[in-house]
């Protein structure tokens, strides 16, 4: 026996070998996951996003119908604009809220807002309505007329903006995939574009 093995004993490898086999899984199925959940899309502001997720159907379907589909996506009412930070931290935070409730098959019949995405979505209507809520013309002879627009939810009043009045997962006829929001495929009738060019 030579010197050396008597002074360093033999090395085991074993644990070595599992330990790298098992961190490649790992990561082999996060990037599997990655890929499937198509978790690169949900950094973008594209309302097909949301439709990754097949419960959003009804709601995405129902906004394709509704007048916000020309002025906002999902991400307009949804996220915080205050900072950057804040809006990829909440859509985080959110985004896996959903994925583990979509996941675990928890979801509701009816998907209703908890308290912190109904902050963000008043916030928001009154960033992009903020002169139909603060309109100085009516502060003369309506008393607190800033006040009672912003001192209650906006969707107290108006119900069906811009969901619609239906709202469950089964609900909505024809609910089998999303419609294309890119404007340049949609399909104009030839009397349609005759009255827009008039």
């Amino acid at each position: 026996m030579s010197l050396r093995k008597k002074i360093l004993p033999e090395k085991n490898t074993g644990w070595r070998t599992t330990s790298v086999f098992l961190i490649a899984v790992l990561i082999g199925l996060g990037l599997f996951m990655a890929k499937e959940s198509e978790i690169v899309s949900y950094m973008s502001d594209s309302p097909q996003a949301c439709v990754n997720c097949h419960v959003m159907t009804p709601v995405y379907n129902s906004w394709m119908h509704s007048s916000h589909r020309e002025w906002a996506n999902c991400n307009d009412c949804h996220v915080p604009h205050n900072n950057i930070f804040n809006k990829y931290y909440f859509k985080a935070k959110d985004g896996l809220y959903h994925a583990s409730v979509f996941t675990a098959r928890a979801e509701p019949d009816v998907i209703k807002m908890h308290e912190p995405s109904q902050e963000v979505v008043q916030n928001n209507c009154i960033r992009c309505h903020v002169q139909q809520v603060t309109q100085t013309k009516y502060n003369g002879w309506i008393d607190d007329h800033k006040e009672n627009r912003t001192g209650r939810q906006c969707w107290s009043c108006h119900k069906q903006v811009p969901h619609g009045k239906v709202h469950g997962i089964t609900s909505i006829k024809y609910n089998l995939a999303p419609k294309p929001t890119d404007k340049e495929t949609l399909v104009i009738p030839t009397w349609m574009e005759k009255q827009i060019k008039d």
